[in-house]
């Protein structure tokens, strides 16, 4: 039997997100590569399942591509497991589903939780056309230029950001898109204290400047800029 590759979308924050069909799939693998094996192996206990865990991220996910390959080439079933969300949206995984595309063998995402979607959606900007960019880079200066090609696409924008980056990435948004550009901040998505926050960008670094600290995981949503009024044509 051809192996199978199972991208198991696993909860961001809330246990109770993680579908029927996600937690059969961690059930079926004969072993599950995750992001980190000490949060997968939380959610399995959670969940009453013991599987054998195997570490896949950033650092060694080609290292590990012979490994994951020969199992699926001896028909094993893995399941790939980020730590919270979609495996591969800014999470590890490419190279191994790519190489195993490449060989042949059957992937099968399991769509679910996405910290990405539920900003979107709870943002109150328009939805679509949107890009996600990831997380923005960590210096001011390729930050500056990252802002200022997200804000000529002319739609909503989605990015991850840390709190400890995340004023200082307000500061050059609002330096390349205006204070007045709309936008919206996610936080805690799902979890106990899930908080939107709605308005222009410069309101939005106001608010959260004026925390004492910031904690959580945010998601900043940006929308297009206002376009100006059609004028009128003497033919009008």
């Amino acid at each position: 039997m051809p192996g199978r590759l199972l991208l198991v979308a696993t909860p961001i924050g809330n246990l109770e997100d993680l579908s029927p069909r996600a937690r059969r799939a961690l059930e079926e693998a004969d072993r599950i590569a995750c992001e980190d094996t000490r949060h997968t192996g939380k959610l399995l206990h959670a969940l009453g399942i013991r599987k054998p865990l195997l570490s896949l991220h950033e650092h060694n996910e080609r290292r590990r591509l012979p490994e994951l390959l020969a199992a699926l080439d001896a028909g094993e079933t893995i399941a790939v497991a980020s730590d919270a969300g979609t495996p591969l949206v800014s999470d590890p995984g490419f190279p191994l589903v790519r190489a195993a595309a490449e060989a042949g063998h059957r992937i099968e995402p399991i769509p679910g939780p996405s910290a990405i979607l539920a900003a979107l959606v709870g943002s109150a900007l328009p939805p679509q056309p949107f890009t996600f960019a990831g997380f923005p880079p960590p210096k001011s200066g390729k930050r500056r230029t990252f802002w200022r090609g997200l804000g000529e696409l002319g739609h909503t924008v989605v990015v991850f950001e840390s709190p400890h980056r995340l004023l200082a990435s307000l500061d050059d948004a609002i330096a390349e898109l205006g204070p007045d550009r709309p936008a919206a901040i996610g936080r805690e998505l799902t979890k106990l204290h899930e908080e939107f926050l709605r308005g222009p960008l410069g309101e939005l670094r106001a608010t959260l400047g004026a925390r004492s600290s910031l904690k959580g995981e945010f998601v900043l949503v940006v929308g297009a800029a206002a376009k100006p009024p059609r004028s009128e044509s003497a033919s009008d």
